[in-house]
Formats: C-alpha cells, sequence, structure tokens
C-alpha cells in the first residue's frame, strides 16, 4: 500500500502548544516548530519575537493522508485556538501569535478556505474569525531547544498551564485522531 503524505504549516499561537497537540495525532509524519511567512531569511527566536520579521511561529506538519485528511487536520486546529484574537492568544501577544494556515498546494488552499469559510458561517465564534490562508513561504525551522519542547519539559509552568489543557482539549474531542 503507498502512503501519499503532504506538508502544511499553522499557526495558533505558541508553537510548542501545537507541537504538543500534533505529536499526538496518528498520522503524522513529521511535526516540526518553525517560522514562516516573514521577509527575513532563517530568523532567530528573537528576531521573530520583537514582531518584525513578519514571521510567524507555526508547526510545519508532515501527515499521512491515508490516515488523516486535510480537513482532519484543520478541524483539530480550529479546536485547539482561538481564531478570533488577531495577534495574540491568550497571554502571548505580537504577530508572531496570529492565527494561520499555510498551505503547500493549491488544493489545501481550497480546503482551508472553504473550512474558514464554514467555521464563520456556522456561527460557533461571537466575534469575526481572523484567520489568515496563505501559501506557506520562507519557512525556517526554529532552534533545536524549541523542538519537542512539552515532551522534554511537562512540568515547566507554561507547559503547564497552556500546552498540557490544549492537549487534553484535543484528546477529548478527537479521540478517534489520537494516537493510542
Amino acid at each position: 500500500m503507498q502512503h501519499s503524505t503532504q506538508t502544511l504549516a499553522l499557526g495558533a499561537g505558541c508553537f510548542w502548544c501545537s507541537e504538543s497537540v500534533y505529536l499526538q495525532v496518528r498520522g503524522m509524519v513529521s511535526v516540526e516548530s518553525g517560522y514562516c511567512n516573514g521577509h527575513l531569511p532563517q530568523p532567530t527566536y528573537e528576531e521573530v519575537c520583537t514582531g518584525n520579521s513578519g514571521h510567524n511561529e507555526v508547526v510545519k506538519l508532515e501527515f499521512d493522508t491515508s490516515v488523516i485528511s486535510v480537513r482532519e487536520v484543520l478541524e483539530i486546529f480550529f479546536v485547539i485556538h482561538d481564531p478570533t484574537t488577531l495577534n495574540r492568544q491568550g497571554h502571548d501577544v505580537g504577530t508572531q501569535y496570529r492565527s494561520g494556515i499555510y498551505c503547500t498546494t493549491p488544493e489545501q488552499l481550497q480546503v482551508a478556505q472553504a473550512l474558514v469559510d464554514e467555521v464563520i458561517a456556522s456561527g460557533t465564534y461571537a466575534k469575526p474569525v481572523v484567520t489568515e490562508v496563505q501559501m506557506l513561504a520562507n519557512y525556517a525551522r526554529a532552534e533545536e531547544y524549541h523542538q519537542n519542547f512539552f515532551a522534554k519539559n511537562p512540568t515547566q509552568g507554561y507547559c503547564m498551564a497552556v500546552a498540557a489543557p490544549r492537549v487534553a482539549k484535543f484528546r477529548k474531542t478527537f479521540a478517534r485522531l489520537a494516537k493510542g
């Protein structure tokens, strides 16, 4: 049986939280924290944190489409963050924390925009959805200490307060898509 993989990147606030969730998802081939859609080549965390590089903190996902669809990946995205807060998630504030879907194919772009339109039409959120949908550009892998951060630092305050509840919400809402 031949497996087909696709790649996309998601900005849902701090990448530690998104990474901690997507590492739990069946069908993920790789989950990597990084930065995208800014203007500096190979930015550092410090440069991204200034908000001046234009980059977003993202998780770049490679997934097996025979196990999980693009739509399912994006449905998880809309449950684990607030798509109505411009340039912030909770206490994390700045353009690097914006809600964004960054696609690698025109087909993904269509699926993403259709789902954003559905979410808006559903009335699920009282405030406007501000998720940007764009093609993935100028991606750079984040520094090594950001990779798999939650698993390496489960008792760190931010991980306990923010990442752990997101993982729990994912596991409750999407049990069928959770690894063992």
